[in-house]
């Protein structure tokens, strides 16, 4: 009889293992979320001036989709111009934000607020209202001024190129029973060397089911990186080619045009 009830307990544990295990595998079967790009590093060379990136990956057919492209958090600062003494436009001021990614792209299925929690949107920092909050500003006296300030913040990186959101311009193709998505955006000259991440989030239900991430290096190259290294540890020496650079440029304008017969 003890034998007996100890079998009996042993088949049940095992039993209630096998239930516990069943969601597992449920949600193995349907993680399929990747994330990929054209590019793993992008080179600034001379010539640079921008890029195209492709993102794509494999999605589960039954969920929404939300890309999100950041440089790394860092430091920001904004500088307040204004008259002094009637006339001269001079820098009066200055606001200081923190954890502010330099580049901040967001695309979606659909409008972010219509696919996720609020909760989420800030969890992940999703979305211009999230960022919003996420972002330490200083000196800042309340709210409102936040988001005022903020506002003006976002514009200067959108008319940089550098920040962007969108929704509804994720492209989608079905084979074999699998969702293919697909985004071709340009990545703007301006964003600075460093490690950049690509999200992808897969919502289903109003709740993230799924986060695939990419990593992208924006390096300098060749002479840029040469220049740049110096302008960094011999600021001296790189102001002297600068100047000498500049005076060249001069000579060689000024000999194009005596040899055109000179400016009408």
């Amino acid at each position: 009889m003890r034998y007996s009830m100890s079998a009996n307990r042993i088949i049940t544990i095992f039993k209630l293992m096998a239930l516990c295990l069943v969601p597992l595998f449920i949600d193995n079967a349907y993680a399929e979320l990747t994330a990929n790009a054209n590019h793993d590093q992008i080179k600034i060379d001379f010539f640079y001036h921008g890029s195209t990136i492709a993102l794509g990956g494999v999605s589960d057919p039954k969920t929404d989709l939300i890309i999100k492209v950041s440089s790394q958090e860092g430091h920001q600062v904004m500088r307040e111009k204004g008259k002094v003494g009637g006339f001269l436009w001079m820098n009066v001021g200055e606001l200081k934000l923190e954890h502010v990614p330099a580049m901040y792209f967001i695309h979606s299925t659909k409008k972010i607020e219509d696919i996720i929690t609020p909760e989420d949107m800030n969890k992940y920092v999703l979305g211009y209202s999230a960022l919003e909050r996420h972002v330490e500003m200083n000196p800042i006296s309340n709210g409102e001024e936040k988001t005022k300030w903020f506002g003006e913040f976002v514009k200067f990186k959108e008319a940089s190129k550098l920040y962007d959101t969108s929704s509804g311009n994720i492209e989608f193709t079905n084979k074999d029973g699998k969702q293919n998505y697909y985004i071709l955006r340009q990545w703007p000259f301006q964003a600075p060397p460093g490690n950049y991440t690509v999200t992808v989030y897969a919502v289903k239900d109003k709740k993230i089911t799924e986060i695939a991430t990419k990593n992208i290096l924006v390096e300098q190259v060749g002479l840029v990186k040469s220049l740049a290294t110096m302008a960094r540890s011999n600021g001296a020496l790189y102001g002297i080619i600068s100047i000498l650079a500049a005076l060249a440029a001069g000579f060689g304008v000024g000999i194009i045009f005596r040899k055109s017969g000179g400016a009408h």
